[in-house]
């Protein structure tokens, strides 16, 4: 079981309607990058930027640097906090 403390850095790195697309996006399409994540919500890129870097620091995201590109998937609570929305 997670602390109240750890809980809270998911719900709170997921409240924002923005994050919630961006986790959903990801979740459909594994390794996308940032201007596709941009793309694909049909977002401001720095907007999208700015969301997904707290998406990361909550642990709900996984970056990986692939020479110019960064890819982004799921972290293993990512994936439990998508499902979990999904079922609420």
């Amino acid at each position: 079981m997670k602390t109240p403390q750890q809980l809270e850095r998911y719900f709170k790195g997921a409240a924002n309607h923005w994050r919630i697309s961006i986790l959903t996006a990801v979740g459909k399409h594994n390794g996308i990058t940032l201007d596709g994540v941009a793309r694909a919500l049909g977002g401001n890129f720095k907007t999208v930027s700015q969301h997904t870097r707290q998406l990361v620091r909550a642990g709900l995201l996984n970056k990986r640097y692939q020479g110019r590109w960064v890819t982004h998937s799921l972290s293993p609570y990512g994936r439990r906090f998508l499902t979990f929305m999904r079922t609420f």
